[in-house]
């Protein structure tokens, strides 16, 4: 076999790799500003770290990854789409069984317990019969 496979970060543009370390490098920038400007109010950081955010994913998304990830979001979401949902008595239908299950489990573990507990004291003397 001749074929090679290719790693989606080896076909990346040399513009593509600008964009993306762009992308990093204005992120991480706006991550220090928020912490350097400490003595400005939270909602002025906060709102210029929300606006260095979207520019970054701004860039981003104009870079091949960026393509690919958007396309992966998009057909996720036709994915959801075509789910069959359970119907709401269904759904009432299972939460009351894995109640019901819980409750039951919980109480054979707790009966379990209470065995071991008894017998332990037993075997050592600290209570029992």
């Amino acid at each position: 076999m001749t074929a090679q496979a290719h790693s989606p970060q080896s076909s990346l543009s040399a513009f593509d790799w600008i964009k993306v370390i762009l992308t990093v490098a204005l992120l991480v920038t706006g991550i220090a500003g928020f912490y350097y400007y400490i003595e400005y109010s939270l909602l002025y950081r906060t709102l210029a770290m929300v606006g260095v955010a979207l520019v970054s994913a701004g860039l981003f998304f104009t870079t091949a990854p960026g393509q690919g990830f958007l396309s992966f979001f998009q057909s996720s979401r036709a994915e959801v789409h075509k789910v069959v949902w359970p119907l709401r008595q269904e759904t009432i239908h299972t939460t009351i069984m894995v109640a019901v299950m819980v409750l039951v489990v919980g109480l054979i573990l707790w009966l379990l317990d209470s065995l071991f507990l008894w017998l332990v004291r037993l075997l050592t003397g600290q209570g029992g019969w």
